[in-house]
Formats: structure tokens, C-alpha cells, sequence
């Protein structure tokens, strides 16, 4: 099997290696991924530049692009040969609920997605994670199954893994996202030249976190796998805004 590996966090992070070391377990797994950090990117492509490669050791490459750049890259042209399967990660600090839209771990799986191969997301269910082994082993056995047990052509996994040593993971428990109240104010100031400067803020704190969403399970002790689809159409909305819609005319 060849495994794409990336992830946002950039090439050099604890998690991204302790991903690859379990891939390589598997198959011939090589690593593509940002040359620095590049948390919050989501599904951003570059566009207004070429980008560059740097080839660091045999299946190690970084670019100065997005997530998203690595992967479409490494898929349409630096890798040689089929790819079966993108994993990205693990990241350092959670992807749940309304995170994922801003996620760069989870638009990499996604971009893997769009160009026909699976997705799988990892994430450390806290910053400044300890346990990457855990979610190394957790990635392991996804990607193991996923090889016998597909996933619909629509689809990608996010996975959180609580900061804990394997054998006191509860189990891997399939859930929906939750939700987060809205992020922070961006914070204002007055850079040294004068100009003004913003700094966006931190996320909201945890809005729904009941039984079944992403939230509960890792606060639970076990692993979060919440099954994504690239199609964001809320279905239940069509009818209603139908019936509005045609009152304009």
C-alpha cells in the first residue's frame, strides 16, 4: 500500500512523524506537508504563485504552500505511481465541531477526497499533546480496516484521540460534530510603526457537547470518528427556501 502523509503543522512536527512511522508499518508511506505552520488554512489553494518543493530525505518533501497545495501536488506530480490513501496528521490541538471548517489537517484529507483517494484526519484532542503514540496506533488500525472496508466515494474520517496512553482508551466510537459559541473578538493594536494590527480570536468555548457528538465521546476517554462529506447542502433547508424563493417573483 502507498499512504500520502501530510498535515498543517508542518513538516518538522512531532505528530506528522510519529504518523509516518506507523504508516510505514503498513506500506510505503511518504510524507508531504507544509514548510511551517499553517494551522487554519482549511481548504486554501495557492494560486497567485508557483510553489516551491524542497526534497529533505526519500519520502520526505515540504512546500511552501498550503495543506491543500501538498496534497494536489503530490497527487497530480511529485509523487510517482499510484497513491491508495491520504492521512493527515495528527495535528497538535483538536479538530471538532465547527473546527473543521477552519482546519488545515482535515482540508488535507479532504483535498485527497476531491481527487479520488480516501481521507482519514487525525487530531490530538488537546494542545500540546503528549500521547502521539496513541493516535498513531488509533491511525494504524483505521487505515488497516479501511483497506478491506472502503469508504463511500463522498467521504472522509475525522478522528480525535484523547491525550491518554493507548490502554486506558476506552474505544473508538462513531459520532456526529458538535458545535462551538462564536470565536473570540479579533484583538486590535497598534503596531510598532503606527499602522493598526488585528489579531484574530481564539475559538468559542464548546456550545453542544451531549451524548453522540465528537465532544462527549473524548471527553469520555474514547476515540472520536466522525465520517465527513464534501457535500454541505442542508437538504432539510431546500423546501422552505424553495417556498420563499418563489415569492420574489
Amino acid at each position: 500500500m502507498r499512504i500520502l502523509v501530510a498535515n498543517d503543522d508542518g513538516y518538522q512536527s512531532t505528530g506528522i512523524g510519529a504518523l509516518h512511522n506507523a504508516m510505514c508499518r503498513l506500506g510505503h508511506s511518504t510524507i508531504v506537508a507544509p514548510d511551517r505552520n499553517c494551522s487554519g488554512a482549511s481548504s486554501s489553494l495557492t494560486l497567485s504563485r508557483p510553489i516551491s518543493v524542497k526534497q529533505h530525505a526519500d519520502d520526505l518533501y515540504s512546500m511552501d504552500g498550503t495543506p491543500a497545495d501538498c496534497v494536489n501536488i503530490a497527487l497530480s506530480g511529485l509523487i510517482e505511481g499510484e497513491v491508495d490513501i491520504v492521512v493527515s496528521g495528527i495535528n497538535d490541538a483538536p479538530n471538532m465541531g465547527d473546527d473543521v471548517l477552519y482546519s488545515g489537517t482535515v482540508a488535507a484529507a479532504m483535498e485527497g477526497r476531491f481527487l479520488g483517494k480516501p481521507g482519514l484526519a487525525l487530531s490530538m484532542a488537546t494542545p500540546d499533546p503528549v500521547h502521539y503514540q496513541t493516535a498513531a496506533l488509533v491511525a494504524e488500525k483505521i487505515v488497516s480496516r479501511l483497506v478491506v472496508a472502503p469508504l463511500p466515494s463522498d467521504t472522509i474520517l475525522n478522528v480525535n484521540i484523547p491525550d491518554i496512553a493507548m490502554s486506558q482508551v476506552r474505544g473508538l466510537k462513531l459520532t456526529r460534530l458538535g458545535t462551538r459559541h462564536p470565536a473570540a473578538n479579533a484583538i486590535k493594536q497598534i503596531s510598532p510603526r503606527g499602522g493598526t494590527i488585528f489579531w484574530i480570536g481564539a475559538a468559542g468555548e464548546i456550545n453542544d457537547c451531549g451524548d453522540g457528538t465528537d465532544f462527549h465521546a473524548v471527553s469520555e476517554n474514547f476515540v472520536s470518528v466522525t465520517p465527513l462529506t464534501v457535500d454541505l447542502t442542508n437538504t432539510e433547508a431546500l423546501q422552505p427556501v424553495g417556498d420563499w424563493l418563489e415569492q420574489l417573483f
